[in-house]
């Protein structure tokens, strides 16, 4: 990169494209990223809601891994810019949006994921407070804190998980890629454990796993299967639709092309198809065990005795610094860094996330927020889809896989168009969002948006899909004839 990029404000050194020294990921540290990041509580939990849905053990499990194995594809050709290039997600969004106009993308993208960061965050500090009560034997409660809306403990507890993962902001991206790598292992041990200890305490594994789905003839739900299977299936993708936008941000540090191809693909379907099956294993366990199914792992951990509490609670937490880290902090850290290079670093754009996450206050959201696992979900699934579909047409089949990297870091380049805009991208991205705005605002305040009409909410069961097909076709006949070429391909 030349001096005189360096002076622009669309470049800094967190921004310019990896050099080879700093391309350190194998294969295995891109598995072992997928393993810590599937492994984790609200993945735990996503089976649970499929279950109360109606389906059957089988079915719950199916879903989840065909909805992981859908997600990976857009990965896998999203990704495949990080490694070939060398770039992040805000930089490769600037092919298609504009050198200015990508700042859309990695805002939307970076909202997203300061609003999952402060939901795990929380999480953390729950599970602390939690399991701390159960070591002492007794609630370690007390009395609200005016505005919060919390007790002095959980604050203290929330903070405290809060300043663990400040840890890592601070010691950047090689330190999350030892965390990951070094526990993937041990969480695949604690799942082993777990089913070795539900099946000697319950004698078997419970009732779950032989009762049928509720859509069978006779059932509660007859016949209604692919009325809950498409909005479901449209949720589990949208778990994982951020990571699928800026995949980048962590292919930029592979080897090779096939490091992170074989990676991903080994690391995302089959693991969160595995947790799947445990936590219906494990929760079917439960019946036998408590009397009724325990979804929370949290909830199940505190029931535990002895030294199995603090194991517990050090696996759990483990688990959810891992997942935060890599899901929720990598992405917005380099998205707001693109938006002011020559004042935000990455390590500066962590704190940005941190500092929201904080501010945020997100047991207010949850607590408001009803049903927010599926709304949420489904309602930001909506927003990016649409954002993958442009990156997928501009990178395949404008671009033809060649971009001119000097270029993405210059407001005069080929990457300019109208002072920074492609308002091709603009329209396709309002294009894929708009048809899904009437059906989310009916999912999230259902009193408020009665009137919506049945054809809106059934093109939102189907956000993720219809949003990103809408947009890369209006992005693809938008473009047509348009591209131009890369100067120079010298960055393979």
């Amino acid at each position: 990169m030349s001096k005189e990029l360096s002076a622009t404000d669309l470049w800094n050194a967190d921004l310019a494209p990896t050099t080879a020294a700093q391309r350190t990921w194998r294969w295995y540290h891109f598995a072992a990223l997928w393993v810590g990041m599937v492994m984790c509580i609200p993945a735990y939990t996503l089976s649970a809601s499929l279950i109360e849905g109606g389906m059957s053990g089988y079915q719950a499990v199916m879903t989840v891994f065909i909805a992981n194995t859908i997600v990976l594809l857009p990965m896998l050709l999203i990704g495949h810019a990080g490694t070939k290039y060398g770039i992040p997600y805000a930089v490769l969004a600037r092919s298609s949006f504009g050198t200015t106009g990508a700042r859309i993308p990695a805002l939307m993208r970076a909202i997203v994921a300061c609003g999952w960061y402060g939901i795990q965050t929380w999480f953390g500090g729950s599970m602390i407070y939690t399991l701390l009560g159960v070591m002492l034997g007794h609630e370690i409660g007390g009395d609200k804190l005016a505005g919060l809306g919390i007790n002095a403990a959980q604050l203290a507890c929330f903070l405290a998980f809060w300043a663990i993962q400040f840890y890592y902001i601070v010691h950047g991206m090689e330190s999350i890629r030892k965390l990951e790598t070094y526990t993937a292992p041990l969480k695949i041990v604690i799942c082993l454990v777990l089913l070795a200890w539900v099946h000697n305490r319950a004698g078997g594994f419970g009732p779950l796993l032989d009762q049928p789905s509720q859509f069978v003839e006779g059932g509660k739900k007859a016949g209604q299967f692919w009325s809950t299977f498409w909005p479901s299936l449209t949720a589990m993708v949208g778990f994982w639709a951020t990571l699928a936008l800026n995949i980048p941000d962590f292919t930029r540090f592979a080897k090779t092309q096939r490091d992170q191809v074989i990676g991903q693909s080994v690391g995302l379907p089959v693991p969160m198809g595995l947790l799947a099956m445990l936590a219906v294993i494990v929760t079917s366990a439960t019946v036998v065990l408590y009397g009724k199914a325990i979804w929370d792992p949290v909830d199940l951990a505190s029931r535990m005795t002895g030294i199995a509490v603090l194991i517990a609670l050090i696996v759990l937490l483990i688990d959810t610094v891992s997942v935060n880290l890599a899901a929720n902090l990598v992405g917005p850290a380099y998205d707001f860094s693109a938006l002011a290079p020559k004042h935000i670093s990455y390590r500066t754009g962590g704190y940005i996330t941190a500092g929201i996450a904080l501010g945020m206050m997100p047991w207010k959201i949850l607590e408001t927020t009803q049903g927010y696992i599926f709304t949420w979900l489904i309602g930001y699934s909506a927003l990016l889809g649409p954002i993958a579909g442009i990156l997928i047409i501009d990178y395949y089949f404008i671009r033809k896989t060649e971009l001119d990297v000097d270029q993405l870091y210059r407001h005069d380049g080929i990457y300019s168009y109208g002072n920074g805009w492609n308002m091709a991208a603009v329209v396709a991205f309002a294009a894929g969002v708009l048809p899904n705005i009437p059906g989310f605002l009916n999912a999230a305040f259902p009193q408020s948006f009665p009137d919506v009409g049945a054809g809106f909410k059934l093109v939102y069961t189907y956000a993720w899909f219809v949003g990103i097909a809408i947009s890369a076709l209006v992005y693809g006949v938008m473009m047509k004839g348009r591209s131009s070429p890369a100067l120079a391909a010298a960055y393979r």
